[in-house]
């Protein structure tokens, strides 16, 4: 017989110290993490007789056993919290995709700097600007800075070894520094104006920009003028677009939440140096029966720990955790400003993003009514039947290689409502015949289901295989299953018949039933198409990256005494096997660790 949770003498030993508690069931599963500033009071707080959301009442109703962990700040128990949301996934804790790709746009500290696109972790050999909200508004930026002070965007590899100006010269968005037709001082000028365009101080360099022309104006230097007239007009075209008093510049986030029909969408939308970028809309997990403030307040947290924390985050209304702004404060350790609008401009920003997340709300259960017809309607053609409460899941097989060499097979995901790239595989195919599609597929069958046998994929039982093939590599799945003890799992192949064109599919079945052509027009044809395509995509880019490494390094092993670090040296400096085949001796031998002798025999042996 179970004993109901004694509240009372956990509270008694609780501290009143900054921390964080963790909820557990009676198996010992985690149902909620949580922060606190003093433990024992925010403890408490769930024992109390009423509550107000009825979701917290029934995980309340499931607490056999509370932990907590005392931290040395409130900075520290945000940090902890975070990391055990990420690890342990609580199904009472609201879950935000954890997404650290957000672009930048980086100038490089070279003699003359490149602008250029970047994700990853930033350092100091560069300046970096953003992040921004999508990849087309980095390309955006990227361009209109090309237009206004022309810039270079190559590689240094492709810039050191150039011998004429490429097109973005001819096309003027580039000033054709590799070929030194423009000087390091005047380049320099550029660059600084165009990092303080990024800062978002745009009347500084209007103003700049006007001396110049006055100037140049004056000395009759009439093209030169007509070159910062453009770029003044460049400039004030960007103002006008923005919905921002310019004046002002600086970087503010608008974070808003929106409950619509079901559906909560948080949307964040992003300005940086003066500059509306544009926004993007995020759906959380774990979100059923849960509010918008709630929702609100764990993104905050959630998103603000692996991105850089603005002076000012504005919301559409108030989050569930009133000390928001006191954690994020202690956390960047300087204040942060999280409130609602209260300037025109501010409440016209937040206006955008609530209509930006009613319109991705819209869009998303468009998509979700149109999927679960696709998906109910392959399941009444292929007679199966996905659980109750379940989402269906569809694993798709593609083959790539070319005449039989560097063979990969790529397995894709689709569950609920879209693609699961996050769980995508591929697999580099070895010890079989090359070309032997059908021994690939079946090696590839066998190490994607092998950890279902050891518990290790609970959960990750699709309800449909579909093989890109016919009957051959089904019965190369399907002896894979049977082999693994799997044989119950349903293997649909899609067979594209002696024409290939899309709506003259083949469906092949494993368990002997006859071929089935549906029509072209039929909803379940279209998600069948959908999937395999986005496998066979997956498995070529895979297929072309294998092959084209193998292109890139396989003359330069061939040649004694070029190890890994030397072949990356190469590489590095000359961009790939063809800059290398084009650089003369002296220039191989400027590069670390090629000797001469070294560089005399890569020269030999690339010509």
């Amino acid at each position: 017989m179970e004993h109901p949770f004694d509240a009372k003498s956990l509270l008694a030993t609780l501290t009143e110290l900054p921390g964080v508690y963790r909820m557990l069931d009676g198996s010992d599963t985690v149902l909620y993490v949580g922060k606190a500033k003093n433990l024992k009071k925010r403890v408490a707080s769930y024992f109390r007789d009423r509550h107000p959301s009825p979701r917290i009442a029934l995980m309340v109703a499931q607490i056999a056993r509370v932990e907590t962990t005392v931290t040395r700040s409130e900075a520290e128990a945000l940090l902890l919290e975070n990391n055990l949301i990420k690890s342990l996934s609580p199904r009472y804790n609201i879950l935000f995709r954890d997404d650290k790709s957000y672009p930048y746009i980086v100038l490089t500290h070279d003699r003359y700097p490149r602008l250029g696109f970047f994700r990853g972790a930033t350092d100091r050999r560069a300046d970096y600007f953003g992040p921004f909200p999508s990849v087309l508004a980095v390309r955006e930026s990227i361009h209109l800075l090309q237009k206004m002070f022309r810039l270079r965007t190559c590689e240094n590899g492709v810039f050191n070894n150039r011998s004429r100006p490429c097109l973005l010269y001819q096309i003027k968005r580039c000033s054709g520094p590799c070929v030194g037709l423009i000087e390091a001082d005047r380049y320099a000028e550029d660059v600084e104006m165009a990092n303080m365009f990024l800062q978002g101080r745009q009347q500084d360099v209007i103003g700049r920009l006007s001396a110049a022309m006055d100037t140049a104006a004056a000395n009759l230097a009439f093209e030169q003028a007509a070159v910062c007239r453009d770029q003044i007009q460049s400039l004030r075209q960007v103002q006008d677009k923005q919905y921002v008093d310019s004046g002002k510049g600086g970087d503010v986030d608008i974070v808003a939440a929106v409950d619509e029909h079901g559906i909560l969408c948080v949307n964040l939308a992003m300005v940086r140096g003066g500059r509306h970028l544009g926004d993007r809309p995020q759906f959380p997990g774990n979100s059923a029966d849960s509010s918008a403030p709630e929702a609100l307040a764990a993104f905050l947290t959630q998103h603000y720990l692996v991105h850089p924390i603005p002076l000012q985050i504005l919301v559409n209304l108030p989050p569930a955790d009133g000390e928001l702004a006191d954690w994020l404060s202690e956390a960047a350790g300087r204040p942060v400003r999280v409130a609602e609008a209260r300037l025109t401009m501010q409440r016209i920003w937040v206006e955008m993003a609530e209509q930006n997340a009613r319109l991705a709300i819209a869009a998303r259960r468009s998509v979700l009514s149109r999927q679960g017809q696709r998906l109910e309607a392959l399941c009444q053609v292929l007679e199966f039947e996905v659980g109750e409460g379940k989402e269906g899941r569809l694993e798709c097989f593609d083959i790539s290689h070319t005449q039989g060499a560097a063979t990969v097979a790529a397995c894709v995901v689709f569950q609920g409502s879209g693609m699961r790239k996050s769980e995508y595989r591929r697999f580099n195919i070895r010890d079989v015949q090359p070309g032997d599609d059908y021994a690939a597929m079946r090696q590839a069958v066998l190490r994607r289901y092998e950890k279902l046998l050891t518990g290790d994929g609970d959960g990750a039982v699709p309800d449909l295989i579909l093989i890109d093939g016919g009957s051959g590599q089904v019965s190369a799945a399907g002896s894979a299953l049977e082999e693994l003890g799997l044989a119950q799992l349903l293997i649909l192949g899609v067979s594209k018949g002696e024409a290939r064109k899309p709506g003259l599919e083949t469906l092949v079945f494993a368990d002997g039933r006859d071929p089935l052509q549906l029509p072209s027009e039929h909803p379940a044809l279209h998600l069948i198409q959908e999937v395999r395509d986005e496998a066979h995509r997956f498995a070529v880019s895979g297929h072309r990256a294998r092959r084209g490494k193998t292109a890139r390094t396989s003359r330069l092993e061939e040649i004694g005494g070029i190890g890994p670090m030397r072949r990356k040296a190469l590489i590095s400096r000359f961009g790939g096997l063809q800059g290398i085949a084009g650089a003369g001796i002296d220039q191989l031998t400027a590069v670390p660790g090629i000797s001469r002798e070294l560089a005399e025999k890569i020269y030999a042996a690339l010509h």
